[in-house]
């Protein structure tokens, strides 16, 4: 069916307004002098920056990939008691945002040690580590469920044992889950800000967040910004070309195929069942039990109450925007996408999903410049971070609306015109009906991620415009521990719907 040519034209410029930031990034790079570039981005500064973010992110991925990997095997293919229990905690992590973990352990260090500090590389690597394994986790446990168990008897009846039936033909077959989570979970380390600005690690992210804030230094932060640029980049090819390459098994059982075979642990069950509860739950317990001290002493505050109350509405006016304007520039992109895809239309879907990889520093950055070369009316207004929310939060609307509109069936739209409506009408009166599950859960995705975001928001907020994340990030700076807690307990509860939503699908799966 052919997309009219008004459809197109509403993605791409929609689309093209959500990449923006993006594309004034690229041309203030192009703008700066290369000599004093190069002297930037090749300073004794810039490499130690480099040695810190490349070093914490080899650490972190490292042991993400020990810990998701391990629980999702104990989960999904050992006879341990209370697997199940197991692989629904192992997942609660995910909605603990980095920063408020790095505040639950640097508070709980405050109430446990007083007078002594939780920062450093260790520390951060400690909490990003605990809040980032079920990127991992999460896909794994996904791709163990749907290994085909005829190939693995197939090759046990070739003589190979469980052990190296295991690794020889499920671990395969797991591969493409397991890198595809890996390189995400890099991602998300080189991006982090929130942790490594709370306990004091110095990594590209800070140094950029740092040159805008103090001085505003735009060589500095645009420089420093051009290598987490160049860095995501090559993570996002190296995951492209993963996924490209990865190789495909097809499926020998029919539909009612057996469950996959189980280890039985033995005499070891209770040591490793307790060796794989003890990551899940200091991950757990330690912020969680600090967010609960806290916010006792917290809410106690005289008007504490009513900053609260403000700050959630301050969240929650901004999340409604970001989603609404997110959702609506997905809509006719997912729609072009859904009935005729063009090269244009899958670049402009890669390059927004580049945008959404990057740092929120350096988008917000890009916004603030563009703000004050080329929009100074609307400089710190709610216009901009809207705008700055639009280009990291796209993809997250796109999926459950490009999803929606594939299963709407185009017959339905053809069968409105030959009626006498015309493509728009059939459009909105047909076709978005059929889409609306997949744009309300967009939206609510973003609505829900918009609020635990950090730097952008640091950057662009109007003055006096305080926020769930920025009202902690105010407190946790000044130690004021006690009325930092009760923000952080709401972005938890917040933060946990969708994670319990990506939960849900795992129990229905590993059951």
């Amino acid at each position: 069916m052919a997309v009219p040519l008004w459809l197109r034209a509403a993605a791409l410029i929609a689309t093209s307004v959500a990449l923006l930031p993006l594309i004034y990034l690229i041309i203030r790079l192009a703008q700066f002098p290369l000599p004093d570039f190069l002297d930037t981005v090749f300073s004794a500064r810039s490499a130690r920056l480099a040695y810190t973010s490349l070093t914490l992110t080899g650490t972190v991925t490292v042991a993400c990939l020990v810990l998701g990997v391990g629980l999702a095997f104990l989960v999904t293919r050992t006879q341990l008691p209370g697997r199940l229990i197991l692989g629904v905690a192992a997942a609660l992590p995910l909605a603990v945002p980095s920063y408020v973990a790095a505040f639950g352990w640097q508070s709980m260090n405050a109430l446990i040690n007083p007078g002594t500090s939780f920062e450093g590389f260790l520390a951060a690597a400690i909490v990003i580590t605990s809040v980032t394994y079920p990127y991992i986790y999460l896909p794994v446990v996904a791709a163990l469920v749907s290994v085909d168990p005829a190939q693995e008897e197939a090759a046990r009846a070739l003589g190979r044992g469980p052990v190296d039936t295991f690794f020889h033909v499920t671990v395969r077959q797991a591969a493409p889950a397991i890198t595809a989570g890996t390189l995400l979970c890099a991602i998300y380390v080189i991006a982090d800000f929130g942790a490594v600005s709370i306990l004091r690690v110095d990594t590209f992210t800070r140094a950029v967040f740092t040159s805008f804030s103090m001085g505003f230094d735009r060589l500095g932060g645009v420089a420093l910004s051009s290598v987490l640029l160049v860095f995501t980049l090559c993570l996002l090819i190296l995951e492209g070309r993963v996924r490209r390459t990865g190789t495909r098994y097809s499926t020998l059982s029919g539909e009612g195929r057996a469950r996959p075979a189980r280890f039985s642990m033995g005499r070891w069950g209770l040591p490793i069942l307790a060796l794989a509860w003890a990551p899940v739950l200091t991950a757990l317990a330690v912020p969680l039990s600090a967010l609960l001290v806290w916010s006792l002493r917290g809410v106690s505050r005289p008007g504490s109450l009513a900053e609260i109350g403000s700050a959630l509405l301050s969240s929650l006016w901004a999340a409604g925007l970001a989603a609404l304007a997110t959702t609506a520039i997905a809509i006719p992109l997912a729609l072009w996408l859904a009935r005729r895809p063009s090269r244009l239309a899958r670049l402009l879907e890669r390059t927004a999903y580049l945008a959404h990889s990057l740092p929120g520093v350096v988008i917000g950055l890009s916004v603030v410049m563009l703000g004050i070369a080329v929009l100074p009316a609307l400089y710190q207004s709610m216009w901009m971070l809207t705008l700055a929310y639009c280009a990291l939060m796209l993809p997250l609307a796109l999926g459950p609306v490009l999803a929606s509109a594939l299963s709407a069936p185009p017959e339905l739209e053809e069968a409105a015109q030959s009626l006498g409506s015309s493509p728009g009408m059939g459009y909105l009166r047909v076709t978005l009906p059929l889409m609306l599950p997949g744009i309300l859960s967009g939206a609510l995705l973003v609505l829900l991620t918009t609020i635990k975001e950090l730097p952008a928001t640091l950057m662009l907020r109007p003055t006096g415009f305080d926020t769930l994340a920025t009202r902690l990030w105010t407190y946790t700076g000044g130690e004021s521990y006690a009325a930092a807690a009760p923000f952080a307990a709401l972005l938890v509860l917040l933060a946990a719907v969708p994670a319990w939503m990506m939960i849900s699908r795992l129990l229905k799966e590993v059951r």
